[in-house]
């Protein structure tokens, strides 16, 4: 009995040796291109992997996910993974040529963000925001359609909004009322003319909302109606009313890019250099315990179970994840 005791405590310490070293040896470089509204809660998941694997660098470029997915398509940039903000992108710009598969791992909704000093902040809801927004000296702005998700989502919501509130013509007020300095590259550049007063209003991603409220009380955020933010399955009739034309993978083409459930998704291009320790980063992230819990805690909602489409090309080691 002692020594069968003995021979199963020398298994165990002897797998957790073995884990060990196998952290240890995992050195490298790795390039994650990411969306820009998951900056905050990457970093954290980055510090917490290099602790786990201190031989790896994790090097991170945040952007609009269409943008940093061109940047694989036309150039051919070495890019061990890629998260963006529309799981659609990976779908339509990446598979086939650049990508096998992809892992649905995270949600949001979209939100209207302010400062203590917008102008009318202290009368703007969820119900009048469209009027608001339209009233003579308000700048509000989003970021660029056709290079980040959060862009035409804010486009497509306008259209939904017209719908919603039964008011012909409100889509055309509004984006008559934009003006093209307010139009930027990221989503999160737009926080930065919040806080100088530049801007009075942006459209954003709550977990960018509420991870920059946490740096800067002096943010705050409106919520949306369910059947105009983008976040629920149920609504996703409602929301496939609304589409805009993007550019598409090959200069010169467009795509059609309906209103759907925002969903965020990952996949390892086939650019990537380092695909073990790719590997090890995805294996770490998937982890409720540890990466799913701490893009969670940096408020970024994540998925109950991760949906995988292309599952069957995945890397043998991940065949247990999702449905």
């Amino acid at each position: 009995m002692k020594k069968n005791l003995l021979f199963v405590v020398f298994v165990m310490v002897s797998l957790m040796v073995l884990s060990c070293h196998v952290g240890a040896e995992l050195s490298g470089e790795l390039v994650v291109y990411h969306a820009g509204s998951l900056t905050i809660p990457f970093e954290e998941v980055e510090k917490a992997f290099e602790n786990e694997y201190p031989g790896v660098d994790v090097v991170r470029t945040p952007g609009g996910s269409r943008e940093i997915a061109r940047k694989i398509t036309e150039f051919e940039d070495p890019v061990d993974i890629i998260a963006s903000a529309d799981y659609k992108v990976i779908d339509t710009l990446l598979i086939p040529d650049y990508a096998d598969w992809n892992a649905l791992f995270a949600v949001n909704s979209m939100v209207i963000m302010y400062s203590k000093d917008s102008r009318y902040s202290d009368q703007i809801n969820s119900e009048n925001w469209y009027e608001i927004i339209q009233r003579e000296g308000v700048n509000f702005g989003h970021s660029e359609p056709n290079l980040d998700p959060c862009g035409y989502r804010s486009v497509l919501l306008f259209q939904l909004a017209e719908e919603y509130y039964g008011i012909e013509g409100l889509n055309d007020d509004i984006l008559t009322m934009r003006q093209d300095k307010n139009i930027r590259p990221k989503s999160v550049e737009l926080i930065a003319l919040l806080e100088t007063g530049a801007l009075d209003y942006a459209f954003e991603y709550e977990s960018v909302a509420m991870q920059h409220m946490k740096i800067n009380p002096d943010l705050d955020y409106i919520k949306l109606p369910v059947e105009l933010n983008l976040s629920s399955i149920e609504f996703e009739e409602f929301y496939a009313q609304a589409s805009i034309e993007l550019s598409g993978s090959e200069p010169g083409t467009t795509i059609t890019q309906i209103a759907e459930p925002i969903v965020y998704s990952l996949t390892m291009p086939t650019t990537g250099k380092n695909p073990e320790i790719a590997k090890a980063f995805i294996e770490f992230l998937f982890d409720k315990e540890q990466g799913m819990k701490i893009l969670y805690e940096a408020g970024q909602p994540v998925m109950d179970e991760i949906t995988i489409f292309g599952k069957e090309k995945m890397p043998e080691e991940f065949q247990y994840l999702g449905q």
